[in-house]
């Protein structure tokens, strides 16, 4: 859908409701009264060293400006624009710069604890490993969409979503900034309990422009927690099988799960996880073409596989998380070990190290490092790879 007509759309439908009042009172109070405004900066180096390629270091300053209404009758809207400034535009950075309108959508918090957008929205599921906004990047993923979520039920959240648009990270002289849809999410979670929160899904992906994109997933997940004096305990079990979507013209069957247990103490945490994104014998890969990359298999997103998030062999995953938080400083540690599933390929091995610390009421700043190394020789993803990050946020 074009932003322009989308905007135009919010503020005349919510014009026509206030208007049909004879009365100003619900305009004041909802544009100004119960407003909200929110601005944030960010300014982030990044470095990448990858083999065989020149060193390139990029800085960036995102502004985003979000603007929501209070209620008319039920109904408010949302916009959100950012701003990017860059330093220069390099190929193995994914920021750059650029001016757009983030989100843009018209709500309506309808009975029985039911709330509906219409337009360009955010949409996060569950840890975002299959949808999810790439909140980590300049620009973000967001959704041209309709979408309903319903919690009328205790302890049960019922979300649906079709989407006719994905608004992806990349610039728009790239070609690859915009997928048309014609998707549907379902994703229904249950908390039984702090040990038993239960989510089901099916996420059936219709990729109008890039065909091998399109896909049909359906899964569970668990995740649980269970505190034993000073000690806390937790799990998580996932299972998903995918096959080919509407248009993708190979037909494939792949599994995807995940097994990882976790304690903490006194600020400090370990957890470790197996994941598996299968291979179908080699024929096609578990693919996350909607997910949060960035948050899985390593920060310095040597598998991205051109937003697929897997390639035909399959990827294999094990890896150690370790936390701490000590006055205020939030550390982070990871490693991970990758193979294929199918191939006996060595996929190498990274590390990474991240600490932020917010100081002030409104800033933070952050550091992080990863580096990637030690796969099988004549691959993409084969280049040892060092990035490092330097970040600055500051939110009113």
């Amino acid at each position: 859908m074009k932003v322009r007509a989308l905007t135009l759309a919010i503020l005349a439908s919510l014009s026509a409701s206030a208007v049909a009042t004879d009365s100003v009172d619900p305009l004041k109070k909802a544009f100004i009264d119960d407003s909200k405004i929110n601005l944030q900066f960010r300014l982030r180096y990044e470095d990448a060293d990858v083999d065989t390629v020149d060193n390139q270091n990029q800085t960036t300053l995102r502004t985003r400006l979000t603007y929501q209404t209070g209620d008319i009758y039920k109904l408010f809207a949302l916009t959100e624009v950012d701003d990017v400034r860059s330093t220069d535009n390099e190929p193995l950075i994914g920021d750059y710069e650029y001016t757009q309108i983030n989100q843009a959508f018209i709500g309506y918090r309808g009975p029985a604890e039911t709330l509906v957008k219409y337009g360009r929205q955010r949409i996060l599921l569950d840890n975002q490993r299959f949808v999810g906004g790439v909140g980590f990047r300049q620009n973000e993923q967001t959704y041209d969409a309709f979408s309903v979520k319903n919690t009328a039920i205790e302890n049960l959240t019922a979300y649906y979503s079709y989407i006719n648009n994905v608004n992806r990270i990349f610039s728009e002289d790239s070609g690859k900034d915009e997928h048309k849809n014609k998707t549907s999410l379902l994703n229904v979670n249950y908390k039984a309990s702090e040990i038993a929160n239960i989510t089901g899904y099916a996420y059936l992906i219709d990729n109008m422009d890039v065909a091998a994109f399109s896909s049909d997933t359906y899964g569970i997940r668990a995740t649980g927690k269970l505190k034993l004096d000073a000690v806390k305990l937790s799990y998580e079990a996932e299972y998903a099988q995918q096959s080919e979507g509407e248009n993708n013209p190979t037909s494939y069957t792949a599994n995807y799960y995940k097994l990882g247990a976790g304690v903490g103490f006194e600020g400090f945490g370990a957890k470790i996880g197996y994941e598996v994104l299968g291979s179908d014998d080699g024929n096609a890969g578990f693919i996350t073409p909607l997910a949060t990359l960035h948050a899985f298999n390593g920060w310095t997103d040597k598998f991205l596989f051109g937003g697929m998030g897997n390639w035909e062999n399959g990827l294999v995953d094990a890896h150690v998380v370790l936390t701490a938080k000590v006055a205020g400083l939030k550390l982070l540690a990871k490693y991970h070990k990758f193979d294929s599933d199918y191939g006996d390929i060595d996929m190498g091995k990274e590390w990474g190290i991240a600490a932020t610390y917010p100081f002030a009421e409104h800033y933070d700043v952050g550091v992080k490092y990863a580096s990637f190394s030690g796969a099988d020789a004549g691959y993409g993803f084969s280049n040892d790879t060092d990035k490092l990050w330097l970040t600055l946020q500051a939110k009113y």
